[in-house]
């Protein structure tokens, strides 16, 4: 019998009971014009009669990742866990009718066949939590159907991509590309998460680990699906502004989506409430689970998020006065060092370090000609630095901007080891000052 007709005759049919072997279940799978949806659906005898929660799936998230979250979140309802075709651990990438690539689908076309499933199985009222790319999904969903949501919570969202942004995916697909996936698999964690404040979000090198290996080891359709849904986000312009209920929430050290982006989004949102959750970064589910989902709770019960432990919620003027530089800028004792290029070391010239932080460098080329030709080699020159034990540290450079002779550059950050040499740099006495 179809989905919908169940729920018509029976709401509570269409939700499993959730017990602790829910996970192990296998997911249902409902088809719409040759592209399959999967989800789970359940919840508690004692709060089946409130509006559901769906969660979108994100880039790399399956079901099993979200187990936690969601024992967390059945108090404010039943639970659905939606993935659309080629997102979170639904492998389809090809159109079972047309044979037309998963790549055709658009992220305001995902949000509306979001819609119309939720029509095919007769779900009218629903709350939704999106998170990282689930999130721009949310929010245009929120903006196509704003009739059937509840409430909303975004994670780890903005308005527009900024151009340092785009190039990390660039550059993470051109590694991808190249076949360099132990770099590649290093470069996505480190993107994703904060490197220069691990002491601060305690990040598990366990968890740490274990992302990165599902990274490296990506096998030929997790390839093709990270390519679409990057290339997804590199054609998105602009990221509508929900009219519901939302909450906007970050993490407080999030590198990948700035906390500036993230309350610059809120701040066009018609009924807004933005949060940002102390000690984490763009993974605050991975790291402050409790916080997060207590956050997410209380929100979705209209209950004030204020009184959550562990987070920090801000009113319009904060959010609009917010710092919008993740890392103070630094000075160096030593401001002269080679830049050679990658694969032909005997393209190389002095340059000086004029600021820099663990993410970036502002670069003094000594001319405009050498600031240009350091330009038109946007991803293959290395800043060659010296660590704390006299060594030299080589740090791929995306360069993305010159201006007279100075240039400025995003550090590739592809290995794990540099990256923590140069946290050490960073954190000496090599450093002899703050800019403003």
């Amino acid at each position: 019998m179809h989905d919908s007709l169940i729920q018509r005759i029976q709401p509570h049919c269409f939700f499993d009971t959730y017990t602790r072997n829910s996970f192990k279940e296998p997911s249902r799978a409902h088809w719409i014009d040759g592209w399959k949806i999967e989800y789970v659906a359940f919840g508690l005898e004692e709060t089946m009669h409130l509006p559901p929660v769906v969660i979108i799936g994100g880039a790399f998230q399956n079901f099993n990742s979200y187990k936690y979250c969601v024992e967390q979140l059945l108090e404010c309802g039943p639970i659905i866990l939606v993935d659309l075709p080629s997102m979170g651990g639904n492998q389809q990438i090809t159109n079972v009718e047309t044979g037309a690539s998963a790549g055709i689908l658009e992220l305001p076309e995902l949000s509306g066949m979001l819609g119309r499933w939720m029509d095919e199985v007769g779900l009218n009222k629903v709350s939704i939590m999106g998170m990282s790319l689930g999130s721009v999904v949310a929010s245009h969903f929120a903006d196509q159907r704003p009739e059937k949501i509840e409430r909303l919570v975004l994670m780890g969202v903005m308005q527009k991509t900024r151009p340092s942004w785009r190039m990390l995916l660039e550059e993470s697909l051109h590694l991808m590309r190249e076949d360099r996936m132990e770099e590649f698999g290093q470069a996505v964690i480190l993107y994703l998460i904060n490197h220069a404040r691990l002491d601060q979000t305690r990040m598990s090198p366990t968890a740490k680990r274990l992302f990165f290996r599902q990274m490296a080891d990506f096998a030929t359709t997790e390839r093709l699906r990270y390519e679409i849904n990057c290339n997804r986000l590199l054609r998105l312009q602009h990221v509508p502004s929900p009219q519901c209920k939302t909450m906007v929430a970050c993490g407080e050290f999030d590198s990948f989506t700035l906390p500036f982006e993230n309350a610059n989004f809120a701040l066009q949102c018609k009924d807004m409430q933005f949060a940002m959750i102390e000690n984490a970064d763009h993974v605050p589910q991975l790291q402050r689970r409790k916080e997060t989902m207590n956050l997410f709770a209380t929100f979705l019960q209209g209950k004030d998020i204020a009184e959550v432990e562990g987070v920090r919620v801000l009113n319009r003027e904060q959010m609009q006065n917010m710092e919008r530089r993740g890392e103070a800028r630094l000075q160096l004792k030593q401001s002269s060092y080679l830049m050679r290029h990658r694969v032909q070391p005997e393209l190389e010239t002095q340059v000086n370090v004029v600021d820099i932080n663990f993410f970036g460098v502002l670069i003094d080329a000594g001319s405009v000609e050498m600031a240009q030709q350091l330009l038109s080699q946007p991803r293959d020159m290395r800043l060659c630095l010296t660590d704390i034990d006299g060594q030299e540290l080589g740090l791929e450079c995306l360069i993305f901007e010159a201006q007279g002779q100075r240039v400025r550059a995003l550090f590739k950050h592809g290995n794990f080891e540099n990256a923590a040499r140069l946290q050490d740099l960073l954190k000496s006495d090599a450093v002899v000052g703050l800019l403003s």
